[in-house]
């Protein structure tokens, strides 16, 4: 059972699903999921959410400040700390529900905003357990691993070139999330990116092929694993995959190591997108198992 829901995030409008399970016997546990960098709601989190709502769970489901249905401007700025705030409005939103218990509340969270449920189980108490998927770890490390260091100079004057034209009160620059012709610069442009974005897309009519260049500086600038260490004693799942060239296999499981207990980690075979698709039992799965379990 699914219905639109709208709250209000200190002055934007956010607004998304709710999903409840058939016939609940009284308040139900409760899930509150986001999407990754430029993705929305229609991006396969529907999928989960089904899963999560089947098994006896109520989930909120909601499309970050300039994305998708939500308000918000400039469209297509990626604020990381802007949706880590949205995450605790968004919780604060699930726990006035009638339908949902409020001490019994989970977060879920995938690549971007897999980050982002690092930082808000560390800071926010009120979240019984914590779902990250393919986390965005560093943003400084993994920025060195996909730009190629030819680039680098061309990026940082081009953020600067964008920092002073906004100073002067132009709009702000623009990036595309694909490559639009071979070689031109994006902020996706490997193929397994390529292909996930163009099929998700096809669900998706409210997904724009463009964000704001300042949302590219500040994902450089975000270190969501450095609250790793202190979710606990909030119990932790991670869910990694073998071969991430995103957000990097190896960055994930050393941010794992220095997580405390509770915690446990699924190691799922392939790259970066497979746990919406072609892992999506298994990752749906895992998830459902340890709200379950912790909620």
């Amino acid at each position: 059972m699914r219905r639109d829901i709208e709250f209000n995030a200190e002055g934007t409008i956010l607004r998304g699903w709710l999903y409840l399970p058939e016939n609940p016997a009284g308040r139900v546990p409760g899930v509150v999921m986001a999407h990754g960098f430029t993705a929305v709601k229609e991006m396969y989190l529907d999928t989960y959410a089904e899963v999560l709502a089947a098994a006896g769970l109520g989930v909120v489901v909601f499309d970050h400040r300039n994305f998708g249905a939500s308000a918000g401007e400039p469209r297509g700025e990626i604020d990381p700390w802007a949706q880590v705030r949205d995450y605790r409005h968004a919780i604060s939103f699930a726990r006035t529900l009638p339908e949902l218990d409020p001490e019994r509340l989970g977060i879920w969270g995938t690549s971007y905003s897999g980050g982002h449920v690092l930082v808000v189980g560390a800071l926010d108490r009120r979240v019984r357990c914590v779902v990250s998927q393919v986390p965005a770890i560093s943003g400084y490390q993994a920025s060195l691993r996909r730009v190629p260091a030819s680039q680098v100079p061309s990026l940082l004057e081009a953020f600067v070139a964008d920092r002073e034209r906004r100073f002067r009160g132009e709009p702000p620059a623009m990036r595309p999330v694909l490559p639009r012709q071979p070689g031109e610069p994006a902020v996706f442009t490997g193929a397994d990116a390529i292909e996930f974005f163009r099929e998700a897309a096809r669900r998706s009519p409210t997904w724009r092929d463009e964000i704001t260049l300042r949302s590219v500086e500040m994902a450089r600038e975000y270190e969501p694993a450095a609250y790793i260490a202190r979710i606990s004693p909030t119990p932790l799942l991670l869910v990694a995959v073998t071969d991430d060239a995103l957000t990097c296999t190896d960055l994930t499981l050393d941010a794992y190591e220095r997580a405390l207990q509770p915690k446990h980690l699924v190691l799922l075979p392939g790259g970066h997108f497979v746990p919406y698709v072609q892992e999506f039992p298994a990752s749906s799965a895992a998830a459902r198992d340890w709200f379950l379990r912790h909620l």
